[in-house]
């Protein structure tokens, strides 16, 4: 697996670090062997103008995703999985509002971005139901509560 975590707010975020120990949990439990997916620590403006962009939503949010597979037709064993994009700024809102650590906030939005990536939605009560039901396993089994 290769997880290549790219911080463009020029902040020192130490928990990234962390939060990659966290995707490789996810992708050992959901025994996806060997994938390569990008994590974009960007900030409000970043993101706002993504948002804008590619969604027609022109507000911040807190993270946001390219999948590059459409399909699990695989070509070779290697999985190129997509981009993950975590808006700094709203993380550091949300740990605020939520009541825990910035730790907690960016492995919630990078594990909730790397089941997007595997093609997991939250628009139906039942989607979201086992969505949130596998993201809270893995932020569990990594020992990160709220």
């Amino acid at each position: 697996m290769k997880v290549e975590v790219v911080n463009l707010t020029g902040e020192k975020v130490l928990e990234l670090e962390e939060v990659g120990h966290v995707l490789e949990k996810a992708v050992e439990k959901e025994n996806l062997g060997e994938v390569i997916f990008n994590v974009v620590l960007v900030n409000d403006s970043y993101i706002q103008n993504l948002n804008k962009t590619y969604r027609g939503i022109d507000r911040v949010t807190d993270v946001i995703t390219f999948a590059l597979e459409d399909e699990k037709k695989m070509v070779s064993s290697l999985r190129v999985l997509g981009d993950i994009y975590i808006c700094l700024d709203q993380a550091k809102r949300q740990k605020e509002l939520y009541g825990h650590s910035l730790l907690r906030e960016l492995s919630f939005l990078a594990v909730h971005g790397f089941y997007h990536l595997l093609g997991y939605d939250h628009q139906t009560e039942k989607e979201e139901k086992i969505m949130f039901a596998k993201q809270e396993e893995i932020l569990n089994l990594c020992n990160i509560q709220r």
